[in-house]
Formats: structure tokens, sequence, C-alpha cells
């Protein structure tokens, strides 16, 4: 899988993963990846809302340990 955007959400809490993403998502274009690699258990379901919401799709999460790793293609 080709990332196009990286982006540390580790020690943030709700909703500031998901504001960061909406930040670098806007920067990005149509069909890029970004992903999100956050701490934060609630973030899980707090993506699936978020791509739900803005149209974006959610390719992939993955949990790791402790880091929850989320995968998010641009609209």
């Amino acid at each position: 899988m080709n990332i196009d955007s990286e982006l540390d959400a580790r020690g943030l809490n709700c909703p500031l993963p998901i504001l960061k993403a909406k930040k670098v998502l806007t920067k990005m274009l149509s069909g890029q990846l970004l992903k999100v690699v956050a701490t934060d258990p609630g973030s899980t379901r707090d993506f699936q809302a978020f791509a739900k919401q803005t149209g974006n799709e959610l390719v992939e999460q993955q949990t790791q340990g402790e880091e929850f790793i989320h995968i998010l293609r641009r609209r």
C-alpha cells in the first residue's frame, strides 16, 4: 500500500486525532492515502464515524500493541 501522508496522533485524545486528520486531508489530492497512528482506543470508533460523515474511505484499521492505525483514502 502506497501511503501519501502520515500523521502521528500518539498521545492525543478525542477529538484531536480527527481534527488533525481532517486538516491534513484537506491538503491532499483525491484518492491519496493518509495513515494515522493514534494511541486513543476511542479513535477506532471515531474514525469509522468520521469516514461515514465526510465521504472519505476508511481503507483499513489495525491495532499494533498500544497503537491504533487508521488508513483513509481522500474522497
